[in-house]
């Protein structure tokens, strides 16, 4: 069993702090930032990293897109920028629906401009009485008999305004489809979103009898459930990968503080409540890194049959890395609650990755009921 990674990983991990380091003066203005921030994107755009989003035939890295690199970038990222992180990160959650059920002209269409980064996408399934619960969802795709008829609301919607399409989420007769909107569409209408205590490029969404292709739909009408999880197949480890990032960087603060601070005639680090936390802290990121890994692994030949594991990673990593955070500031002190220092940024960062992708809660519940029923 091999625990490290392999060098074209390892090549890759190189890269993108390469490019984090490019970015990291502009970190502070674009994490406080509710819209796109130009510096981050056009970085973002030369740095090739968006190209680990589509298949090779597209523009993309590689013949289908790879779980384990995709987590590799988003654990660099995140601990210098999670705007960064973010706009990486939708590239390919905001267009997988399109790479796996996309028609070929959908996908010569949109796929080579989401490689490039010049094309932003975004994945609308949430509405404002549909979370986690997703057959709650109210959003109409109504056949017609010249196409398809559009008609609802979407919130808390990642790139909001940016984006250039929206994979929308909706329900066809009695089941869920998914359709593929220009978001200069007539009748598509966005408006901001509340502000979040972690800024977030979020937008609400309004689909006013939107007049759509019967091309439109992607994949077979009702299969708009599955693509939802294939989408998670691919992509709920990585956010386990961002979240490791984030605790990875909150520990490296805590460190250099705890180094050179001196208190009760020693260095902080020095102290045995301290210790204690920065030693169980580092055990934590090491165990959620190794179990992540291992699921991107996995999902790498079944990204579906491996959502499980995913799920597994992405609770352990974000609840982990909460609890990192909250040491870190904690021994830290006074240091720690400075307006947008690095580790007060982290630390409201960190609360929302307990809740998109799947709330702990709701996860847990999933990961329960696959267990109950595999020792039947």
């Amino acid at each position: 069993m091999n625990f490290q990674l392999d060098p074209p990983y390892l090549a890759l991990q190189q890269q993108a702090r390469e490019f984090s380091r490019s970015i990291e003066h502009l970190a502070v203005e674009a994490d406080e930032s509710s819209v796109v921030h130009p510096g981050i994107l056009a970085a973002l755009r030369g740095s090739g990293l968006t190209r680990l989003m589509v298949p090779k035939a597209f523009g993309g890295l590689h013949d289908r897109l790879d779980p384990l690199a995709i987590c590799v970038v988003r654990e660099v990222l995140m601990a210098t920028s999670s705007h960064a992180d973010s706009l990486f990160a939708l590239q390919g959650i905001g267009s997988y629906a399109i790479t796996v059920a996309g028609s070929a002209e959908q996908r010569a269409h949109w796929l080579p401009r989401v490689a490039s980064g010049e094309c932003l996408p975004g994945l609308a399934l949430t509405e404002m009485d549909a979370g986690s619960d997703l057959k709650n969802v109210a959003t109409q795709i109504i056949p017609t008999g010249s196409g398809l008829l559009l008609r609802g609301s979407k919130s808390f919607i990642s790139n909001g305004a940016a984006a250039s399409f929206f994979v929308v989420f909706g329900k066809e007769d009695k089941k869920f489809s998914m359709v593929l909107v220009p978001s200069n569409s007539p009748g598509v209408t966005v408006t901001p979103t509340p502000e979040l205590m972690a800024p977030h490029v979020l937008g609400e969404l309004e689909f006013n009898d939107v007049m759509l292709a019967a091309e439109a739909r992607l994949g077979k009408p009702g299969q708009g459930l599955d693509l939802v999880l294939a989408t998670l197949g691919v992509f709920r480890v990585s956010v386990a990968g961002a979240a490791i990032g984030l605790a990875q960087a909150a520990l490296e603060e805590a460190v250099r503080h705890t180094r050179t601070r001196v208190q009760f005639g020693r260095p902080l680090a020095r102290l045995g409540p301290v210790a204690q936390m920065l030693a169980d802290s580092w055990t934590e990121i090491e165990m959620a890194r190794l179990l992540t890994y291992r699921a991107a692994s996995y999902a790498i030949s079944d990204p579906a049959a491996s959502l499980q594991h995913s799920s597994m990673a992405k609770l352990a990593a974000t609840e982990s890395a909460s609890r990192v955070v909250d040491r870190c500031v904690q021994v830290m002190g006074r240091f720690g609650l400075i307006r947008n220092s690095k580790i007060e940024r982290l630390y409201r960062q960190a609360r929302p990755m307990r809740i998109y992708e799947g709330a702990s809660e709701v996860i847990r519940l999933g990961i329960a009921r696959q267990l109950t029923e595999e020792v039947k």
